[in-house]
């Protein structure tokens, strides 16, 4: 980064000095704090997936080294061997003892020792209070105080000791306790291969590091790669959660657990995590979560994945494909192929076929938009959409270019080419207030451009404008409507014998009021200055027939749910001509998304 020279300006270039330096290094420290603050849409998956990758290895000759093998629940049979005939074999020694007999009757081939026993074989000392040594078969039985050293690094203790040094496999017994640096095993019984350099146990046993407590019924620890593997009963104890599993990869160097079967883990009794595959950087706090993983908060709400990014320490949750973030309390649901949530700030965010799904009420709402969030405001919450948007609930459908709604209020604000229907209505206008009551739309107030259709038929529509409308609904169905400023009606009256049209009524005034019974418009009052004709069916024709701002969308309308992910080309809202001749409204002809989003819409069928 190059910094201005003005932050200097101040200061003569002989005066700086060193100084010169340390601003520098102080605004450059200022600016890396301010950058990491800041957590970036899918920034978190990469922190995490880097902090996995191995270190960079120095040029030069990399050294050969031998791949672990896994030891199960066997017990080891070692072949007698003459070790002088075996080239591969290092021999036994005996170092120090305070006494040695033989009883050739009783224990033939046996050396008999007693009192600060010392061996050594290849480059480990092995301690006890006696032992028999069996020199002809290159082992012993170690009893008492047994130990151990091999380097500088690990200790194995226990009371008894069964070695082969053909096979360098020590099997020790009672009381058994390795020291591997920071890392302690401790169990009844332990087998340790000191050729391959693993140790596992089978009858229960406990590993301890610097920062965990692992326990199970088997257990396999390598001191050279620090690896472990825990089978059966799994219980690994932090300060800050517990985690449960039938198996478990565990590293007691990098404190990473890498989860291989079901698991469960329990953060501070507020966050239980459920997952199959994935690993945990028990350290910081960072996992990645794999195929359809579950965090669950102890205020309700809950994130499942086919991938999940959680930071316990941010308290910052990232998944990706086919993501529900889902809120038993608010009873609402945030979905996508990608969707964040910061449990500190309680904002949550949805893009690629995002979807909110608010079943609080009766009826469920279904809202898309190329990005949705949810956050608090206060105490109350709030949802926003923005670009694309489309809704659909039972008694009321739309779409616009954003949208936001507000529990402070109960109101939902359409802006951007807003359009609202409900039953055979269409409403439009520059901005779209839908006003709440009960977990129902109770009024719709547009501002600018106001224009509210009804379809009489295939043909004819009846239509109001003017600057502002005001429609009331009861339980979904409009009832009223109110029309305040230059407002203009075109109306269709029916005659109640034959249900026919009567004529065409056209009209301007200051306010207009419409009452609607059963789906039709039952009568209209307007102002006393009022302007206006009836005219025949056939008098008008064409514009005539239409206000100034008249379209009508019904082809965009979603009729269920799925249809929240249809997309339209952006065209202006005209009516064209038919082919007959006479006008007609035109919808523009809607284009499914690609293969990906198809799938996504028959997955949420479910959500029904």
């Amino acid at each position: 980064m190059k910094l201005p020279t003005k932050i200097f300006s101040k200061f003569p270039v002989s005066g700086l000095g060193a100084y010169k330096h340390i601003v520098l290094f102080g605004v450059l420290c200022l600016f890396i704090v301010l950058l990491q603050a800041q957590i970036q849409p899918k920034q978190l998956r990469k922190e995490v997936l880097q902090s996995q990758l191995p270190p960079v290895k120095h040029e030069g000759k990399a050294k050969k080294t031998k791949k672990n093998r896994i030891l199960y629940n066997t017990k080891p049979i070692a072949q007698v061997v003459d070790p002088l005939k075996d080239k591969n074999a290092k021999l036994i020694y005996l170092e120090n003892t305070e006494t040695l007999s033989f009883d050739q009757l009783l224990l033939p081939d046996v050396q008999v020792l007693k009192g600060n026993v010392r061996f050594r074989h290849d480059n480990a000392l092995l301690y006890c209070d006696s032992a028999y040594f069996y020199k002809n078969d290159n082992s012993l039985d170690a009893f008492g105080n047994v130990r151990i050293v091999q380097g500088d690094t690990l200790f194995v203790y226990g009371d008894l000791l069964y070695y082969n040094g053909n096979t360098k496999l020590a099997r020790m017994r009672y009381n058994v306790r390795m020291v591997n640096r920071n890392t302690v095993l401790t169990t009844d019984s332990l087998n340790y291969d000191r050729q391959a350099n693993l140790a596992y146990y089978y009858t229960g046993g406990k590993i301890v590091d610097s920062l965990n407590v692992l326990t199970s019924v088997w257990g396999q620890y390598s001191p050279n790669t620090n690896q472990a593997l825990f089978r059966k009963k799994v219980h690994l104890i932090n300060k800050n959660f517990i985690l449960d599993s039938d198996t478990l990869k565990y590293n007691t160097k990098t404190n990473i657990a890498n989860i291989v079967g079901a698991t469960h883990i329990l953060y501070n009794k507020e966050t239980d995590i459920y997952s199959n595959r994935g690993w945990y950087n028990t350290a910081t706090e960072r996992m990645m979560l794999l195929d359809r993983s579950l965090i669950k908060q102890k205020d309700g709400k809950t994130m499942v994945g086919d991938t999940i990014f959680y930071d316990k320490k941010a308290k910052f949750a990232e998944g990706f494909k086919w993501v529900v973030l889902n809120d038993t309390v608010q009873k609402a649901t945030l979905l996508g192929n990608y969707v964040n949530y910061n449990e500190i700030t309680e904002k949550g965010m949805a893009t690629d076929s995002a979807v909110l799904v608010d079943w609080s009420g009766k009826d469920t709402m279904y809202v898309h938009a190329d990005t949705l969030y949810t956050f608090k405001d206060s105490i109350y919450d709030v949802a926003r959409g923005f670009y694309h948007v489309r809704l659909y609930r039972n008694d009321v459908q739309g779409l616009c270019d954003s949208l936001t709604y507000s529990a402070r209020d109960s109101i939902l604000n359409m802006n951007g080419e807003p359009v609202l229907w409900t039953d055979n209505n269409q409403l439009s206008g520059e901005i779209i207030k839908a006003f709440t009551k009960n977990k129902k739309v109770d009024h719709i107030k547009i501002l600018g451009a106001a224009m509210a259709v009804q379809q009489q038929d295939s043909i004819y529509y009846n239509q109001l404008s003017g600057k502002e409308i005001i429609a009331y609904l009861d339980s979904g169905e409009l009832k009223k409507v109110d029309v305040n400023g230059n407002a203009e009606t075109i109306y269709y009256p029916i005659d109640d014998k034959d249900s026919t049209i009567v004529g065409i009524n056209k009209t301007q005034s200051s306010f207009v009021f419409m009452y609607i019974k059963n789906k039709k418009v039952q009568r209209i009052v307007m102002t006393s200055a009022t302007t206006g004709n009836m005219y025949p069916l056939t008098q008008l024709s064409g514009d005539e027939l239409y206000l100034k701002n008249f379209f009508w969308l019904e082809n965009q309308r979603p009729l269920k749910s799925e249809d929240i992910f249809l997309t339209f080309p952006k065209t202006k809202r005209t009516r064209t001509t038919g082919s007959s001749g006479s006008e007609s409204p035109t919808g523009l002809k809607s284009t499914p998304k690609d293969e990906k989003t198809n799938q996504i819409r028959g997955k949420r069928k479910g959500l029904k």
